[in-house]
């Protein structure tokens, strides 16, 4: 089984601000999006907001948009973002769904952000953090009820440090009985990430790898002889 961190990891850049931009380009949002979005990534990245603010500040300005336009847009996000993938990590993916390993994006990216990617790679179980909507489900993954509308708010605990080991034992627990053992269950299991948050899903598989590292996970890494690949 290979899984894959998205933002940073899978793409070079944060998914979130790829998405702000290209809704300040079609001029959906307004020309200061973007620097608000910033400055709430480098306030988390602080610990002056926790990732539910980050969420809410991604998530609000999308409130009164119906479901058909963020579809539409999602399609269009999807085909901009298509040039900008990097040749080395769709061959990674390639090689390991070759080798037939079960694939998988788990981020804390929202899905509604993160699906176009999940799409572009060609991974179809995407593991993300859930929108939170009203009258149905607004996520791109194929479950979007026409009249939902978003919240401005995330459906639970966002797919974020522990909570993504615990999404993706309920993920291998809802597959085939082959996956009921979960984690363990696999002789060989890979996940892939840059980020020190994700250390708790890292240290569950049997081949962790850090992509182009931040500082204190390549610290780690060097420090129990794990495997690191620098960005693409």
């Amino acid at each position: 089984m290979a899984l894959f961190d998205l933002d940073h990891t899978l793409i070079p850049f944060d998914s979130g601000m790829a998405w702000t931009h290209f809704l300040v380009e079609r001029g959906v949002l307004p020309p200061g999006a973007e620097a608000h979005y910033l400055n709430c990534c480098r306030q988390y990245v602080a610990g002056r907001f926790d990732i539910h603010a980050l969420h809410r500040a991604a998530l609000q300005p999308l409130l009164q948009q119906p479901r058909a336009a963020l579809a539409a847009w999602q399609l269009e996000f999807q085909a901009a973002m298509a040039p900008r993938l990097p040749l080395a990590m769709l061959a990674l993916v390639r090689g390991h769904q070759r080798a037939g390993h079960l694939c998988a994006i788990v981020t804390a990216t929202t899905a509604l952000i993160a699906a176009p990617f999940a799409r572009l790679f060609g991974i179809e179980a995407l593991l993300a953090t859930v929108a939170a909507t009203v009258g149905g489900a607004v996520d791109g993954t194929g479950e979007d009820t026409a009249g939902a509308q978003l919240t401005g708010e995330i459906d639970g605990e966002p797919c974020h440090g522990p909570h993504k080991v615990e999404r993706v034992e309920r993920w291998l627990a809802s597959r085939p009985a082959g996956s009921k053992a979960g984690l363990a269950g696999f002789a060989r299991s890979w996940f892939y990430s840059d980020s020190f948050s994700d250390l708790p899903l890292l240290g569950q598989v049997s081949d962790p790898v850090a992509v182009g590292p931040d500082e204190r996970l390549r610290a780690h890494a060097l420090r129990l002889g794990w495997r690191i690949l620098e960005a693409a």
